[in-house]
């Protein structure tokens, strides 16, 4: 299963591309009639199982691709990345479809970045770089060298070799770090203090108006912000040949606690285009303080929101129902 709505058309409904899909996926019209129902229940488009495909949002249209192939009876299920898209309550369901399966027996082959479904779905896990098998063994402790590797959460990655060094024949990303206010690179950060996303890069062909990027996403690979080099000594100016070092500052007391990741690359704006991209190229982990002055203060536990900026609050005593720090004098009256 390498794409859900695989034999979808989108002319056709709901109902008739279930048959549709599952006919191109090897499933006889007996076995779909008596799954029917089951697998309109699981993709939750009851009310639009007879309109046309191309009436269905996005999400419909994953439910209802991955509900037929969910319903599929093979020995093998191969799963790649499938998940990444939908929302949180149906990849949920997903999981617990494959785990279901897996307890029936059958052999569920899972593909992903996401490391809690990785645990959470699957008993072994492989590591693979590039064709090569760097771990096999137990979920918990390949998912732990991975995070811990230089293809995981790390606060720095390097290319020496210009080669290997992502980008194109006009600028390589060489490095891509995360900085403490003292400079000193940093995968945990007081969430009080600021921190720097740093991206090293080589301009090789003068005459491009480069732009550095960054995307902040936390560890539901929920988009928290975009942000673009904004230098004022660059607005519009073509960069030279040569090495150059963009910094971009997140302040105190605007990210959440938790885990962070960034992903960074290389644009031009206008037109746009996408020099190179590093996905997750680093991670850094955001600690909240016990000492009480930060957005959390004294309050512990679960602490809801995407950020937590320690907002300028005002607060006024009302005495009497007036404002006792707005009393006048007006026409000789108190």
């Amino acid at each position: 299963l390498l794409e859900v709505g695989t034999g979808f058309d989108r002319e056709l409904t709901g109902r008739e591309n279930i048959y549709l899909s599952g006919a191109i996926l090897g499933m006889k019209k007996a076995e779909i009639e008596r799954k029917f129902d089951e697998i309109v229940e699981f993709a939750g488009v009851e009310k639009f199982i007879d309109t046309p495909l191309k009436r269905y949002s996005s999400g419909m249209y994953v439910r209802l691709g991955f509900a037929v192939a969910a319903h599929l009876e093979t020995e093998i299920l191969f799963i790649d990345e499938v998940l990444a898209v939908g929302d949180i309550v149906f990849q949920k369901r997903c999981l617990n479809t494959m785990q279901d399966a897996g307890k029936q027996g059958r052999t569920v082959i899972f593909i992903s970045h996401d490391m809690s479904a990785i645990t959470r779905l699957c008993g072994r896990t492989i590591l693979l770089n590039e064709g090569r098998v760097l771990g096999n063994g137990p979920s918990r402790q390949i998912v732990s060298d991975y995070l811990n590797s230089e293809f995981g959460m790390t606060a720095v990655r390097e290319w020496s070799d210009p080669e290997k060094a992502p980008g194109n024949e006009i600028v390589r990303i060489f490095g891509i770090r995360v900085r403490a206010e003292d400079g000193q690179v940093k995968d945990s950060v007081d969430i009080r203090q600021p921190v720097g996303v740093e991206i090293e890069y080589e301009v090789f062909k003068p005459g491009h108006v480069l732009k550095a990027g960054f995307d902040f996403s936390n560890e539901e690979n929920v988009c928290l912000f975009i942000s673009i080099d904004r230098d004022p000594a660059w607005q519009r100016k073509p960069r030279p040949m040569g090495r150059f070092l963009s910094t971009g500052w997140v302040p105190g007391n605007f990210l959440a606690e938790g885990t962070i990741t960034v992903t960074a690359g290389i644009i031009t704006e206008a037109p746009y285009v996408l020099h190179c991209e590093v996905p997750r190229a680093v991670v850094f982990h955001v600690v909240d303080s016990a000492d009480g002055d930060s957005a959390r203060g004294d309050i512990g536990g679960a602490y809801a929101g995407l950020v937590r900026p320690l907002l300028k609050w005002t607060t006024q005593y009302i005495e009497d129902g007036c404002p006792a720090a707005t009393s006048a004098i007006e026409g000789g009256r108190q």
